[in-house]
């Protein structure tokens, strides 16, 4: 897993709010992490529970338009050791550190997206809004584990546009710009393509706006994305994905340090005081 940076990449992701960077995966490293994700979907269509199943993945509910968006499944990581050591892999964490400048980082969740053949596009969003926590600071990784191309359905990001972005949202529907109904300006901004061969990844930024076109084509756009939120991140009243029996110790206004459900991946300050 290459995870190392240029300065110009860290410049470019906090002037445009995401980077792609080529080659993060080697084609064998390709291979293991796309045979994992795909076992990992396929232990979990065996199971019977809709939402929890063993080992904590979930199963999100999937109706009407936004089922044929993508084929969803989140924290494979929970149930598969292989996805576990590339999603939570310390130089991984502080590659996305240096990216976002924080000290730390945890797991937030871990997301399959498979946009099925033919299936529809996935409207301009904001991610953060949806968490269990607000921050500025907070990143995702997209993978692509498959060849991501106009016609299958590659990410588009608006540059710049987490700098006007709030935590207002629009959920991901049939009208593709709702998202600028709220942002007038980002409407105005040229979005940028993201094609990228099996083994390229993104980095985007929380309130990054993104999307992506519908997939044009007989085969599947298989790609493993994972969200991390930086540490001290505090909670904002919204479940999400935390399980009921967490989410119902939690205030508003607390500190979000669940090791067991957000392991920390890298945190400078402790990396520090074992030199």
């Amino acid at each position: 897993m290459n995870t190392e940076l240029s300065q110009q990449q860290i410049d470019s992701y906090q002037r445009d709010g995401f980077v792609v960077k080529r080659g993060f995966l080697s084609p064998a490293e390709v291979v293991e992490l796309k045979t994992a994700v795909l076992d990992a979907i396929a232990d979990m269509a065996r199971t019977q529970g809709e939402q929890m199943v063993a080992g904590g993945g979930v199963k999100m509910e999937q109706k009407g338009y936004y089922a044929k968006v993508f084929t969803q499944r989140l924290n494979l990581w929970r149930i598969s050791t292989t996805v576990k050591r590339y999603m939570l892999a310390s130089s991984l964490g502080k590659a996305l550190c240096d990216l976002a400048q924080v000290d730390g980082m945890r797991v937030w969740h871990d997301q399959a997206l498979i946009k099925e053949p033919f299936g529809n596009p996935t409207a301009w969003h904001l991610d953060n809004p949806y968490w269990s926590f607000y921050s500025r600071h907070s990143i995702s990784i997209w993978i692509a584990l498959e060849d991501a191309t106009l016609e299958n359905g590659c990410m588009w990001f608006s540059p710049g546009s987490h700098h006007l972005a709030t935590y207002e949202n629009r959920g991901i529907g049939q009208n593709m710009g709702e998202l600028f109904t709220i942002y007038p300006a980002m409407g105005q901004i040229d979005p940028v393509p993201a094609p990228m061969k099996a083994g390229d990844c993104s980095f985007h930024n929380g309130l990054c706006a993104h999307g992506a076109g519908p997939n044009m084509t007989r085969g599947r756009r298989i790609a493993m994305t994972c969200a991390y939120m930086p540490v001290g991140s505090e909670f904002n009243g919204q479940q999400n994905i935390l399980p009921d029996s967490y989410f119902q110790t939690l205030t508003k206004g607390d500190v979000l340090q669940n090791d067991d459900w957000n392991p920390v991946l890298y945190n400078k300050v402790r990396e520090s005081s074992l030199v």
